[in-house]
């Protein structure tokens, strides 16, 4: 099943997604998709992201695997949805498009053991972790690289009947494949990141889990179309602009 937040003139709601139709939770119709605006689907409190969680994405970097997750914090304050702009700060001279699967938390975890995990999630969504690479590289931290205004990209919707655990991501730039991956590539899966951040923080209901890229990140520029697709899910278009203040 696919949900979602859509807004029709000034009525916002939550509707189920059935091919190119929107059936809103509360009411009677449907409509077009192509005649809403796509809202995020969630509204986190916080997300957690992870790094260098991709086989082939370490070996691209030519870095050792990490033995546990390596995990940071995107702001709230950084979330668009599909179709919004993505917009880049003057600070930064390279900004990074970063093609993720993201876990949308259901129900509160506190301490859950990876067999238990997924019990926790609500369901799956596209995600793209934009990322000033080099105010990264200068800063040694994530904090201001990671969290920029419309630096966390989510949607188009949630589906939550899917099994997370081979599922084909592909970036578009352009119409051009720049990422192709698996989640079946993942070093630490979607149950044991799960599980591992409950253990250090309380996941709250629409949190949202980013679980990292696979190889081929690369800069965006001001008039790119960037695509996140997810197997199962749906596409995550975004357009490029300079950020204007």
């Amino acid at each position: 099943m696919k949900l979602g937040i859509f807004k029709f003139g000034d009525r916002v709601f939550r509707g189920v997604v059935e091919g190119d139709r929107v059936y809103p939770l509360e009411g009677k119709g449907f409509y077009d998709v192509e005649e809403l605006q796509i809202l995020p689907p969630v509204r986190p409190g916080k997300i957690v992201a992870l790094a260098l969680n991709y086989k082939s994405h370490a070996a691209e970097m030519n870095k050792p695997l990490p033995t546990e997750p390596l995990i940071f914090l995107k702001p709230p304050s950084a979330v668009i949805g599909h179709g919004d702009t993505i917009l880049l700060p003057p600070m930064s001279k390279r900004v990074d498009y970063e093609g993720e699967i993201g876990v949308v938390i259901g129900k509160r975890a506190r301490g859950v053991s990876p067999k238990e995990a997924l019990e926790y999630v609500m369901g799956y969504t596209c995600f793209n972790d934009v990322t000033a690479r080099d105010l990264q590289s200068k800063d040694g931290l994530f904090a201001r690289a990671k969290g920029f205004d419309t630096f966390a990209v989510i949607g188009p919707w949630i589906e939550t009947r899917l099994d997370p655990h081979s599922l084909n991501i592909c970036t578009r730039l352009n119409n051009q494949v720049v990422q192709a991956g698996n989640t079946s590539d993942l070093i630490f899966d979607i149950p044991t990141v799960v599980s591992f951040v409950s253990h250090i923080m309380t996941l709250e209901p629409e949190d949202v889990i980013a679980m990292g890229t696979p190889p081929g990140v690369g800069p965006l520029s001001p008039g790119d179309t960037v695509e996140i697709e997810i197997e199962g899910i749906g596409k995550l278009t975004n357009p490029v602009a300079v950020r204007g203040w």
